[in-house]
């Protein structure tokens, strides 16, 4: 199936308002789903180790690709490798484009799209944020589905660090993707991939830095949509220790990667379980879990959800 069936199919299921077609065609360019280029990956300078540990054949061969990409770097080339656009595995995220907004897919921004209109639905009390926004597209949907519906009273907060991943403090926190250029993003970047879609204005604000420096004082009173994707485990708990308690009763977490990154989900478990909550986690896209805030944070009884 390719772009332009996925996107006919989308207008055709939907309501074809000027709302709709909008949203619909914000996601296409989101996740960079409407240039088959996207699917290229840009080759990092440093190699990963085999399974079985050292190599002297793999570690000749990274020391030939740093060489190799460090001197194309410092001429602003880069090398890439072209692999074949898969537009079922975009939809999905389950791929990193070379370019576009974020990695999520348009299945991640529909479950965005729809704990966004329960939120509005219902009434439910609260500023949105997102906690690891790599170049902000998740950030900028929220944005976006706030401005096509009106709606003026309410911030959307990007938390990053704007400088890539932290490194694991150990082999329990998670991967190490902290030397991944393509994880990098500055808050520049970031603020001017907002202002491209002509949404950043006084409704966004940006907390820069360690999600352990910056969350724990945030001046963020109450949240109707947390969305978590720091990845390790520290950066995890890290963000649910300062936000999940400021989530209204009826809002939405979606977690990223919780069906895919042990570490998220130790950290996500643990943290529910110490505390003695009970919720029902949904997967509504391949890793990405959500669930709707209980009445009562400390209750022992599982949360119902239900979105839109």
């Amino acid at each position: 199936m390719n772009t332009v069936n996925i996107m006919r199919e989308k207008a055709q299921t939907g309501i074809e308002t000027d709302e709709a077609l909008y949203l619909n065609l914000l996601k296409e360019c989101l996740t960079a789903s409407i240039y088959e280029e996207s699917s290229w990956r840009v080759i990092e300078a440093r190699g990963s180790l085999p399974a079985s540990g050292w190599n002297i054949a793999v570690a000749i061969k990274n020391w030939l690709r740093r060489m190799i990409v460090t001197q194309l770097q410092k001429r602003s080339l880069c090398l890439v490798r072209r692999n074949r656009f898969n537009a079922e595995e975009r939809e999905a995220g389950g791929d990193w484009p070379c370019f576009g907004y974020t990695m999520i897919g348009g299945r991640g921004l529909d479950t965005i799209q729809r704990c966004v209109q329960g939120v509005l639905k219902h009434q439910i009390p609260g500023d949105f944020i997102e906690t690891g926004a790599w170049r902000g597209g998740a950030a900028i949907f929220m944005r976006a589905l706030l401005r096509a519906s009106s709606v003026k009273d309410r911030i959307v907060w990007v938390a990053d660090s704007f400088q890539g991943l932290p490194e694991p403090k150990n082999a329990e926190d998670g991967w190490d993707l902290s030397h991944v250029n393509h994880l990098k993003v500055s808050l520049d970047q970031v603020r001017a991939n907002f202002r491209r879609f002509g949404l950043l204005d006084d409704q966004v604000r940006f907390l820069p830095g360690w999600f352990r420096d910056t969350l724990p004082g945030a001046p963020i009173k109450q949240l109707a949509l947390l969305r978590l994707d720091g990845d390790l485990y520290s950066s995890t708990m890290d963000a649910l220790s300062s936000l999940y308690f400021k989530v209204s009763p009826g809002g939405y977490v979606i977690v990223d990667d919780y069906f895919s990154w042990p570490s998220c989900k130790r950290a996500v478990d643990d943290f529910l379980r110490e505390h003695g909550i009970s919720v029902r986690i949904e997967e509504f896209q391949k890793g990405i879990a959500c669930w709707s805030v209980p009445a009562s944070h400390l209750s022992n009884s599982e949360s119902a959800i239900t979105i839109g």
